[in-house]
């Protein structure tokens, strides 16, 4: 969901003993009126999530909206690698789109796949998507 842009992280402390560490991933369409609207309220409700649940944020990671291809996104790299690396037990998403668009599904499940085989679970941060888990597919 990349356009043009760069992606942007906050690098955050170690996950606390007996806390899970997770990575908010942002990825959000920009408004003309509000540009950074749609970003600040998903990031806002991720660390909202991630606090009423115990996890501690190891880092903050925002791509622009935009290329379907999550492999094309240089925030979503590194998400990968912090999975890959074993620093995070869990990524926050505000919806499955922020992952790719549902009319690219199969992406969004690939890469939820990949996550799982490497003991990270997708989680939404979206109030009407918690009330089920908030687990990815």
């Amino acid at each position: 969901m990349t356009s043009a842009g760069t992606s942007q992280e906050e690098t955050g402390a170690p996950a606390a003993p007996g806390r899970v560490a997770a990575v908010l991933y942002v990825c959000a369409e920009r408004s003309k009126l509000t540009p950074t609207f749609a970003a600040d309220r998903a990031e806002e409700e991720g660390r909202a999530f991630a606090e009423a649940r115990g996890l501690t944020l190891a880092e903050v990671v925002t791509d622009p909206y935009g290329a379907p291809e999550p492999c094309r996104r240089k925030g979503w790299m590194r998400v990968r690698e912090l999975a890959e690396a074993g620093t995070v037990g869990v990524v926050i998403v505000r919806w499955p789109a922020c992952i790719a668009p549902n009319a690219f599904h199969e992406l969004r499940h690939r890469e939820i796949r990949w996550l799982q085989d490497r003991g990270v679970r997708v989680r939404y941060s979206w109030e009407p998507l918690t009330s089920g888990g908030g687990e990815g597919a």
